[in-house]
């Protein structure tokens, strides 16, 4: 295989080929370009990087874009009115509604009644600790059951063949 030299106009339409509002799938540019998918790949990762936008191929709408590319998006359409904001949304193949609710949600996480990452994060391992404790003994618990229960039939089986009575 050779090592092929792309210009960087060339790099920049695919990418673009890859965003809204043209969406081709990454297999696809592939095939009809003869580019392997992963170069292409590695030239979205590498945009990205340059904070270029770019959705992900998920076919949810809500789903298409990475939390940092969301994050950007606010950052970016923060002091934008109605119309620049739709010929945003236009040009990225987004709707108003959905950076509206990013931007909710990223105010909504500076609200002093919302837990830190790291809090969560504490409280969700001391939850995942509880919780392989309680099975250990429920574990324990069940194995005892099941001996109990084997003794039980033991001793059923001695009265029975000894002839005692089962009262006892």
């Amino acid at each position: 295989m050779k090592n092929r030299t792309y210009t960087k106009e060339y790099i920049e339409d695919i990418l673009k080929q890859i965003s809204p509002p043209i969406n081709k799938k990454v297999s696809e540019i592939s095939k009809e370009t003869g580019v392997s998918t992963n170069t292409i790949y590695g030239w979205k990762r590498k945009a990205r990087k340059e904070g270029k936008l770019i959705p992900n191929s998920n076919p949810n709408r809500l789903k298409k874009w990475r939390k940092e590319d969301k994050l950007k998006i606010v950052m970016d359409t923060f002091t934008m009115n109605e119309e620049e904001l739709s010929r945003y949304c236009r040009e990225y193949g987004l709707y108003t509604q959905d950076i509206k609710a990013w931007r909710r949600l990223l105010e909504g996480a500076f609200d002093n009644g919302c837990k830190s990452a790291d809090v969560l994060e504490e409280e969700l391992k001391s939850e995942k600790e509880k919780v392989k404790q309680l099975e250990h003994d429920l574990d324990k618990k069940n194995k005892a059951l099941a001996e109990t229960a084997a003794l039980l039939v033991l001793r059923k089986k001695v009265a029975a063949i000894l002839g005692e009575p089962e009262g006892e």
